[in-house]
Formats: C-alpha cells, structure tokens, sequence
C-alpha cells in the first residue's frame, strides 16, 4: 500500500492562528438552538428552500474547503446566513461538507448585534471574523468547508433600491481560490431582500453607525418602530427564503499567468469576472424564484398547522425565546434539553425567568440598558 503524501505544514503565523478552529465553535450550541428555536421559525416564518442541494458539492481538491460563497440580503439582520446554515446543518449527515462562516468582525465586536443579545453567539455557530490572516488560516481548516458573503459590510448595507445588485466582490475570495486551487461554490439567496423591504441607506449615515459597532442604519418603515419598539431591532418580514446553488466558479483556470505573478490589479479584473458569473446566474434564480416572496397564504397554513406554540414563531415572542436559551444554556449549563413552546403561559415564564426581556418592550427609554449591556466589554475598532 502507498504511503500518503506529507501535507506541507502551515506557514508559523497559520500554526499559530488555529485556535480560531475551535476558540467559539460549539456543536451542541447549534444542535440544541436548531431543535429548540430555528427549526420552528424556519418551518413558519422563513420557510427556507435549498434548491440544487441535492447532491451536495464535495471538495475538487481534498486538502482545501470548498468556498461557498453567497449574495447578502440589504438592510436586514443576517437571518437569511442563519437560515442557511442551519437548513445545510439538517441536511447533512454528520454535518459533512458543512460551511463554516468567515462573518463580518463588527458582528462579534458588541453584544449588541448578536440576537437579542445573546453573547457570543455568532461565534459559538462557528462564524470566524473575517480578516485576512483568519481568511488564509481558514484555508487550512479540514473539518469543515468555508461561507462567506464577498459582498462585505456594504453589500448589507444596500438599499432596496440595489436589491440582487452584486457589489464589488472581495478579491481575497479569487485571490485564495486561485492560491489554493479550491473551487467557489456560488449560491443565491432568494427573497432575503424582503426580510426588511423599501430601507434605503445613506453613505455618510452608515459611516457615523459603524463607530458604533452597527454596519448600517436602514432607513424605512421600521426605523420607528425600532425606537419604540427595541425588539424589531431583530426582527424579519415572513419572506420565503430561497437558497439556489449555483455553477461551480474555478479562477485558477480563468487566469493566464503563473499565480506568483498576478497583480492586485490582475485580482480585482477576476473579481469583476466572478460577480458578472454570479450576477447571470442570480438574475435568472429571481426570475424563477423571486416572484412571490411572502406567499401570505402559505404563511397562514403554516401559522395554522403550528398554533400550538404561538407566539413562538412571531418576531414579537423571539426576545423571550432567546433570552431563555441562553439561560438555560449558558447560565444553567444544559445541553439535551427541550423548551416546552407548546404548553400554556411559556411565554409568560420566560419574560418572569429573563426580567431582561422587558426592555426590549420599552418605547424608547428601553434602548438605555439595551445599549449598557450590548457595549459592555466592546472590541469596537481594537484589534483580534
């Protein structure tokens, strides 16, 4: 039998950094929050459709993950990444072949855009920030595959007027694409536009927003309910959330020239060739999947079929869900346990278990302990 191939080792500074593969990640964290919270918004609210996933794409080169890569929903909170991620971590025997998200660091920089507060917990879904060394330590990571939204901060941060309009993708996606020899898996989400509709933003307000730790300020019909009602801060619209994949994108091959000669130039001109690929593509799954992004009378149906947890699966009831699960996750310490939506008065003890709740309920005064508590222990503009 042939002995396997040596892997070369990491460069120092990679070795080093690969504690990032488990500082946060925990698997229970995600089983238990799936069973007892995604699934039911999922199955209600968001009704998510992986389309293409059937086979789900396996690596081309097995010592490098996969780079799934995704067009972000504007003006709204990262519900359409949640969504996704727990859809694949359904589907997937053993979580095989599962992307691990590269997220926006101001996601972990405060508490205050982790839902509803609830520390840590992007990086306990296994969301690693996305700066360079962690992007390139990353591609070294075996376990899983890798997620991210090349679009950056400002492709959340689009209007609704840019909806399904690709911003400038990342060069760094190609640049390790090409560098490691991975493929890109493209795949587009549907009807993430609709999770907060007809928000538009401004450049110079969004700049003043993200010395806060907020990548955007949307500017819409919920801008005031958000100030007096804090909870819609986190909330979403009831959009089918379609997630289409798309044709696999190999760089290495679109290139003429030894990879150590590219320039950033050569980089951002690939770039540019990647986004009108995946903006082809993306326009054609809108056109199949886009039309109907509420299908109210599905909503309803589903609302039936489930109304033995109300208001479990309605935006205004989440506050209380998550506020619970991480106190019995966090603060009790337990792992296999099953929150009891469906029996009488479960949201009432919720709000009496998690006084904290309440704020989120206060018009206006509410966002005073909100924020005390979301920018504690901040890492606004510090370093990892």
């Amino acid at each position: 039998m042939p002995t396997p191939p040596v892997l070369p080792s990491p460069p120092p500074s990679i070795q080093a950094n690969q504690h990032i593969y488990s500082d946060y990640f925990r698997a229970d964290f995600v089983e238990t929050l799936d069973r007892n919270i995604l699934q039911l918004l999922d199955r209600v609210w968001f009704r998510s459709r992986l389309i293409g996933f059937e086979n789900f794409p396996e690596r081309n080169n097995p010592e490098r993950p996969l780079i799934f890569a995704s067009n972000h929903s504007g003006m709204a909170f990262p519900w359409d990444a949640m969504v996704a991620l727990a859809h694949m971590w359904r589907i997937l025997p053993g979580q095989r072949g599962l992307p691990r998200p590269l997220s926006a660091p101001l996601l972990s920089q405060s508490t205050l855009m982790n839902p509803f507060q609830v520390k840590d917990f992007w990086k306990k879904c296994g969301c690693v920030d996305a700066t360079t060394l962690n992007f390139e330590t990353m591609m070294y990571y075996q376990d899983h595959n890798l997620m991210l939204y090349p679009e950056g901060v400002p492709g959340i941060g689009k209007g609704f007027n840019n909806k399904y309009k690709l911003q400038r993708l990342a060069s760094s996606m190609v640049r390790h694409s090409v560098n490691h020899r991975t493929d890109i898996m493209p795949f587009y989400t549907i009807n993430g536009e609709y999770l907060n509709p007809y928000a538009y933003s401004w450049e110079w307000l969004n700049k003043l927003s993200k010395k806060i730790g907020i990548p955007f300020i949307p500017m819409g019909p919920i801008v005031l309910l958000v100030l007096l009602q804090p909870w819609s801060f986190y909330m979403a619209y009831p959009a089918q959330l379609s997630y289409v994949l798309g044709s696999r994108i190999r760089p290495y091959e679109m290139i003429d020239k030894d990879p150590a000669d590219l320039t950033r130039e050569d980089y951002t001109a690939l770039s540019e060739k990647v986004r009108q690929l995946m903006q082809t593509e993306m326009d054609a799954a809108v056109a199949k999947y886009g039309q109907r992004p509420y299908r109210w009378r599905d909503l309803w149906q589903r609302m039936k079929e489930n109304w033995r947890y109300f208001p479990f699966f309605l935006p205004i009831a989440w506050p209380a869900l998550f506020r619970e699960f991480e106190r019995l996750y966090v603060h009790e310490g337990r792992r296999d346990f099953k929150m009891k939506l469906d029996k009488p008065g479960a949201w009432l003890r919720m709000v009496w278990r998690n006084p904290f709740t309440i704020t989120f309920f206060i018009p206006i005064l509410g966002w005073i302990p909100i924020a005390i508590r979301g920018y504690k222990g901040h890492n606004i503009g510090g370093k990892e």
